[in-house]
């Protein structure tokens, strides 16, 4: 299944439970089995009085998770074209429930957010109580390369950032590091990866019936003011508002064309947004818009359900099989995309998106 679990005993009986994300070979990307184990031990150490916190983190030193392992799911979905296999239903319904219960632990949950995260990497680092990002820590979500769009609650944390910085990062799929990620909020503490026993340590050391949350904070405190002279440099910043002038648009079609523009732009970073928008997917583009929109007044069990529909109708059109097909599976690069333009796409087709595509209640109706 791919995740190590283990119990490592600290002061007065209690012990702190430590998940690791064991996939390194595709940086750590969720398979079902993995998502199904992963929220049965959360919830089994959430029920358990003697597990104090929890420590949430992936195997290597390249990143903490890729998001999902939809290269399975692709292949699965390319032998019955314009239906929904039932394997997807059951691997979004499992990874959004499983995002709802990060967000919602009642433990201190710790995400330790080393390398690069993306998709539903940040989908569980973002629902977690601390968000530790470290010196290699590169966050972003990519899906405008492979057809789908930024889920696993994407609606969410990007939609609760400074507009239009969310929507920014959900079309270009442009990374974050550390310093960007705390002064955007998608993160908590910055640490350096060397650190990583140290915290450890001082978890199990903590009196955790005695004012336990106090004493975390002051734990993470000391060791983020060691670390803080190694913070890199922010790189997003000094462009913040650029970005907010370029993107201020009234529709999907003005977003694409001021960010696409910048491809010959001078500034590196921007000129490689533009590059990876105007090779990204029209209909993505215009899901992300869309997404984000919707979300505003929504709640995070609301985002949820409504990205599980999104998710679904992804399936049954072409682009996300033809994005991973080129992007994961025969990594040639060079996606066909059934639309070439964002002009081209029929409004009923993106709304079709946020459609179910079952009978009766919602699959996660339960969710509160």
């Amino acid at each position: 299944m791919n995740v190590i679990f283990e119990e490592l005993p600290g002061m007065h009986g209690y012990r702190v439970g430590i998940a690791t994300l064991d996939s390194p070979k595709n940086l750590n990307a969720l398979s079902l089995p993995m998502i199904e184990a992963l929220d049965a031990r959360l919830r089994s150490w959430q029920a358990d009085p003697q597990i104090a916190c929890v420590l949430l983190r992936g195997s290597g030193d390249k990143g903490f998770c890729a998001g999902g392992d939809v290269r399975r799911l692709i292949e699965l979905q390319r032998q019955q074209p314009g239906e929904i296999h039932e394997q997807a239903r059951q691997f979004f319904a499992a990874e959004y429930r499983l995002d709802h219960l990060v967000h919602t632990y009642e433990k201190p949950l710790i995400c330790w957010a080393n390398g690069h995260v993306m998709g539903g990497g940040m989908g569980l680092m973002q629902g977690a109580g601390v968000r530790i990002v470290t010196e290699s820590s590169r966050l972003s979500m990519p899906e405008i390369h492979i057809g789908l769009y930024p889920d696993a609650g994407g609606s969410w944390f990007l939609g609760r950032m400074a507009r239009p910085l969310g929507l920014f990062f959900g079309l270009t799929a442009s990374q974050i590091n550390a310093a960007d990620a705390l002064a955007l909020g998608l993160a908590d503490r910055f640490l350096q990866h060397s650190q990583q026993e140290d915290l450890l340590e001082g978890l199990l050391q903590l009196n955790w019936s005695i004012q336990p949350q106090r004493q975390l904070h002051s734990l993470l405190q000391a060791l983020a003011a060691s670390a803080a002279g190694h913070l890199p440099q922010a790189q997003w910043q000094p462009l913040l508002g650029r970005i907010a002038a370029l993107l201020d648009v009234a529709d999907l079609p003005g977003a694409w064309h001021a960010l696409a523009g910048l491809q010959e732009d001078q500034q590196p970073l921007l000129a490689a947004a533009g590059t990876a928008l105007a090779k990204g997917c029209p209909l993505t583009a215009w899901l992300v818009w869309e997404q984000l929109q919707r979300s505003r007044h929504l709640s995070l069990a609301e985002t949820l359900r409504m990205e599980y529909a999104v998710s679904l109708n992804c399936c049954r059109y072409p682009d996300f099989s033809e994005g991973v097909r080129a992007r994961l599976i025969d990594k040639d690069q060079t996606p066909v995309w059934h639309w070439k333009q964002v002009e081209e796409i029929p409004e009923k087709v993106v709304a079709a998106h946020f459609e179910p595509t079952w009978e009766g209640p919602h699959p996660l109706a339960d969710l509160i």
